[in-house]
Order: C-alpha cells, then structure tokens, then sequence
C-alpha cells in the first residue's frame, strides 16, 4: 500500500519541481526589442506589447500612479531578469494607482507584461536620459535569489523507514 502511495506521488512531485517562473501573458510581444531600441524609433513601436525585466531602481508614488524606474536585463527562459549579463537600457513602468514602494524596493528583481504608451525625459545622475514608458498588464516581483546559484536547483530525496 504505501509503495502504491509512492508511486502516485513521484509524478506530481516532478511537476512541482519542473516549474518553470510566473504565468505571463507574451503572447504577441515583442520577445526582442529593448529599451534602447524603443526609445531610437519610438513612433514605430508605440502601442506595442513587450515583455521587459530588471532591477528597480526607484519608485515614485503620484497623485493617481506609481512610477517605477527599473533598469533593464535580458530575461531567461523563465522570464527572470539575468543580472549577471550586461544591462540593456532603463525603463519606466507607470502602473495606475497606488503601488507600496516598500514592495517595489530598490534592488528587488521584476518582469513586466505591457505596452509602449510614451517617453519621458529623466536624469542617470547628471545625464539626460530618455526613458521608454510602459503601462503594465501584468507585473511579476521575483524573490531573491540564494547566493552563489547561478542557475535553477532542482532537490528531490526519497526517505525510506525501516520497521524490525
């Protein structure tokens, strides 16, 4: 009998473990545009749908939206930003309504679904910076990663109990 329980559960312990990152909606988005490239031809990409990730870099609540400044990082497989390859550009997220910035902190890893509404004028430091605008559909906050992983770790152990 617990044999029988066993093998029931292996499989839907393997799926547990196969699990990939968040449910994102990318169907029809641009996969490889960056923010860079957003900001060079905007006219063209305006109203467009993209799928964009990085590092908070600050966030500002308004009078009706938060502003989120997030510079961007290609995404994995899972579509996790990938902080340790170079960063492709910044971006705004302008999410309506009041987002705790507490939960969106600096240094906190996020992807964003959603579309190329505008670009406004900002400041790196003491450069002028132009920033690609994105109205989110949906926005995953990722938990931070356990120091020294450089990539997905799978654990699976079996315990067996032997009775005299």
């Amino acid at each position: 009998m617990m044999m029988k329980k066993l093998v029931l559960l292996i499989p839907v312990l393997l799926l547990f473990a196969c699990a990939t990152g968040p449910e994102l909606d990318t169907a029809g988005a641009q996969t490889s545009l960056t923010p860079g490239e957003a900001v060079q031809e905007f006219n063209a990409f305006r109203g467009e749908k993209v799928v964009w990730g990085g590092q908070i870099v600050g966030g500002t609540n308004l009078d009706e939206a938060t502003r989120l400044e997030i510079l961007a990082y290609p995404l994995d497989s899972s579509n996790r930003p990938d902080t340790g390859r170079q960063p492709i550009g910044r971006f705004l997220v302008r999410q309506t309504g009041y987002l705790e910035l507490s939960d969106y902190a600096p240094g906190r890893a996020i992807t964003v679904v959603g579309v190329l509404t505008d670009t406004r004028e900002g400041r790196v430091g003491q450069a002028l910076y132009r920033y690609p605008v994105v109205h989110p559909s949906q926005m995953h906050l990722w938990q931070p990663e356990a120091r020294g992983r450089s990539g997905p770790s799978v654990h699976f152990g079996i315990g067996v109990i032997l009775g005299n």
